[in-house]
């Protein structure tokens, strides 16, 4: 099973852009569904963006579609996400997640139960 530590976060405007990576350690991710799930304070974990194991497929959560993009570095073990034109609500704990994909499933998943690794998480502020 592997290890991810996330990067990345900090202190933006509202506007700016900014870029999450979450490196793996300990293995592959090659045969892993990733996602980015945020957390902000009192309010439950959702989901950001999945990509699924071939990267052929990918899943955001709605208050992001359009501004953000995930993507899947296979040779680098890591995944990244590109947040552009970010809003005060986007500020959040972003935490990296990964689920082991044994069969051919290509399906994105957007549930949290559905990750069993996830990274220690770093938080991001927008400033308004």
């Amino acid at each position: 099973q592997v290890t991810l530590v996330e990067f990345g976060g900090g202190l933006v405007q509202a506007g700016d852009s900014l870029s999450l990576s979450c490196l793996a350690s300990g293995g592959t991710i090659r045969r892993y569904g990733m996602a980015w799930f945020r957390q902000a304070p009192g309010k439950e974990r959702e989901l950001v963006a999945a990509i699924t194991w071939s990267g052929q497929h990918t899943l955001y959560g709605e208050s992001v579609k359009g501004r953000f993009t995930i993507s899947r570095d296979n040779f680098g073990n890591k995944v990244n996400l590109q947040m552009n034109s970010l809003k005060h609500a986007h500020t959040a704990g972003y935490f990296c997640a990964a689920y082991s994909e044994y069969s051919d499933n290509d399906s994105p998943r957007s549930l949290s139960h559905d990750y069993d690794t996830w990274g220690q998480g770093t938080q991001h502020t927008v400033r308004s």
